[in-house]
Parts: structure tokens; sequence; C-alpha cells
């Protein structure tokens, strides 16, 4: 009998003890497969959502840039507007321009404008730092960023400022002058002041006279209302005074329009010993250094469709928080006729397999503006 129940004692326990494993093992497997939805639902949450990287994407798209101009005399400026709005286009965002007919007055109030309207971002193309103070203290009080080109506003503190090498701009052209014609001669300079890249270009030209005292200066003028005509006149009264071949040598023009005004007067006159040296450089300008009848013969120049494409790179910079550099210099080509072909007419876009550094510039562009410049292409 005590037998028995210490047998039926054990099998009882034993029952007990598989009932308890059965119990745990279903409480693992539950568990478990808690754990597996958990995890799922979190990643299926993950998933849905958009990552960093993409939210900063889609927090640069559909910015309102104003584009504040002192001027937009002539092709070249068209070229630079030209690359502005296809640049900000390609990140997805809207450019309106505010010209000012060189007016200064006028470009203050246009910037004021543009803070009160609120864009996103303002580009300043040939800026004055004493009529846009203001405008630019106005701007930086509403945290909207400005980047400026060939404007002189470094001492404004967060604005970032784009710059061609003036000074060798002017020398570039200015060197070949004074090799083509022997180290002597009588010049013409057509150069205004009152903008921050002319007076950097006439530190060159006076470093240039010092240094070649048998090249002499007889007469210089300059005015940038209507630069192309106003230099044309004037020229022409110029060679007037001086009517013999061998009274001038060459102009030396600081900006572009000014030398199609030069090279406008000279070819009229039939002075085709006068060879003009220039600065800047568009589609326009470029088929005239071809043209082998006309007296100009180089130049010196940044592409500017790039200019503006590098502007607008740095402004987006600034949206997505980066700190820019306070001055980006663009270094120049020189380009003269003899460079260039022969057989056919050529525009900018094509410079660059006759000159070397012509052309687009990687400067200023970032991993994160490819990735945008693709995923607004890609719609």
């Amino acid at each position: 009998m005590t037998q028995r129940k210490f047998k039926g004692t054990w099998l009882a326990l034993a029952l007990v003890f598989v009932l308890v494993l059965a119990a745990c093992g279903n409480k693992e497997e539950n568990n478990a497969g808690s754990s597996a939805l958990a995890s799922s639902s979190a990643s299926a949450s993950a998933s849905s959502e958009p990552s960093e990287s993409a939210s900063s994407l889609e927090a640069l798209k559909g910015k309102k840039i104003a584009l504040v101009m002192r001027f937009n005399t002539g092709t070249f400026s068209a070229q630079y507007v030209d690359g502005v709005k296809k640049q900000v286009a390609k990140y997805g965002g809207e450019v309106t321009v505010l010209a000012s007919e060189n007016d200064l007055a006028k470009m203050s109030a246009n910037l004021d404008s543009a803070v009160n309207q609120k864009f996103d971002g303002i580009l300043v193309d040939h800026g004055d730092a004493a009529a846009l103070t203001n405008g630019l203290n106005k701007a930086k009080e509403a945290g909207i960023p400005i980047v400026a080109f060939d404007s002189g506003l470094q001492a404004f503190e967060g604005i970032t400022n784009l710059a061609q090498n003036d000074q060798q701009l002017a020398e570039f052209t200015l060197e070949k002058l004074a090799e083509e014609a022997g180290g002597k001669g009588n010049i013409v300079k057509v150069w205004v002041a009152g903008f921050p890249p002319m007076e950097s270009r006439q530190i060159s030209y006076k470093a240039f006279i010092e240094k070649y005292p048998d090249i002499k200066e007889i007469a210089a003028f300059g005015d940038a209302s209507n630069p192309q005509l106003d230099t044309q006149n004037k020229l022409e009264a110029v060679l007037k005074q001086y009517p013999n071949k061998g009274d001038i040598t060459a102009v030396w023009a600081s900006w572009d329009e000014f030398a199609k005004g030069a090279a406008n007067a000279i070819k009229q006159a039939g002075r085709d010993e006068i060879k003009v040296y220039g600065i800047d450089l568009s589609d326009e300008d470029l088929k005239m250094i071809q043209d082998p009848t006309s007296p100009w013969v180089a130049s010196a120049a940044v592409d500017p469709t790039s200019i503006g494409t590098v502007q607008v790179r740095y402004l987006y910079q600034k949206f997505n928080g980066d700190t820019t550099e306070p001055v980006v210099q663009l270094e120049p080509v020189f380009v003269h006729r003899d460079a260039l072909p022969k057989d056919k007419v050529i525009t900018t876009a094509e410079l660059s397999q006759y000159v070397e550094g012509w052309g687009s510039s990687d400067l200023g562009n970032t991993d994160y503006l490819k990735e945008l410049e693709a995923s607004v292409g890609a719609k």
C-alpha cells in the first residue's frame, strides 16, 4: 500500500512537471511572436518616414530667389542672368530679376522690396556697399541669406562675395597690348569709376603705365549709362583729333560694352591699324573677336553663365546651413583671336575646345546639391 502511494505520488509529480514545461514553451513562443511583430511594425514605421537626407533635399526645393541687379546691360549680363535662372530651376526654385538701370537709389529700393516680399534668398549683382547698407542689414535681421557678385560687400558679415580676379583680367589684356605694340605707342583708355571691379582694374592699369613709360595715354573716358553708344560717339571724336595712322596704337576697354563701342567707331572710320583689347566675353563679343575685319582682337573673362551658376550654388549652401567662405574668387582666362578657329564661328559654349580653362566650373558644388539636381530632374 505504501509502495503504491509512493509510485502514485511520483507519477503525479511527473505529470505536473510536464505540464509546467509545456506552459513555458508556449509562453516563449508567444513572446517570440510578439517581438517579431513589434520588430516588423517598427521597421514598417521607419520605412514609411522619409530619410533625413530626403527631407533635407525636399526643404531646398521651391525656393523663391530675388536677383537684385545694378544694371542688366549687354550680352554678358544676359548670359549671367541665364546662368542664374537655369541653375535655380535645376534646384526646383524660381527667380525674380529686379534690375535698377544703373540707379543706386533704385537698387536700394529693389533690395528693400526683396526683403519686404520675404524672398527666401537674395542674389546681388554689382552692388554698392554705401547704397545698400540699410537693405543688407534688414535682410540679415529677417534671416534672408545673400550672395553677391562683383559688389565689394566684404565688410558685411554673413554675405558671400563672388568676384572675378579683376586685377588679373586687366593684366592679361594690358600685357598683350604692350607685347603687340612693342612696348610703345599712344593708347585710349575706356573706363568708369564707382564700381568695385573697375576700381580693381584701375590698379593694374596704373601699374601698367608705370611699367611701360613709352606707352602714353592720350584720352580717357567712360560712361556706364549707355556704354556702347557713348563709347562709340566719344571715340569717333578722339579719332578726328588724331586723324593720322600711327597717332593711336590701341584702345584698352575695361568692359565688353566699351569694347564693342570702340570697335564699331574704329571700323566705321576705316582705322584698321588700331587694335582693341577688352574685358568680359559673351557670344556676341566672341563673334566680333573672330571677325578678321574687327579691331577687337583679345579679351580676358570668366564665363558669365558659369558665374551665375556658381553664385546660385553658394546661396543654396546657405539654405542648407553650411558655413560658406566670405570671398570666392573666380579665375579668368585670356582669349586671343589667334587661338580661335578661322574656318567657323563658335560660341562660348564651344570655347573650351580652343581655350584651356574656359567653361563650366564645379566650384561651389556639393554631393547633396548634385542629389537635389538629380531629384528635381527626375520629376
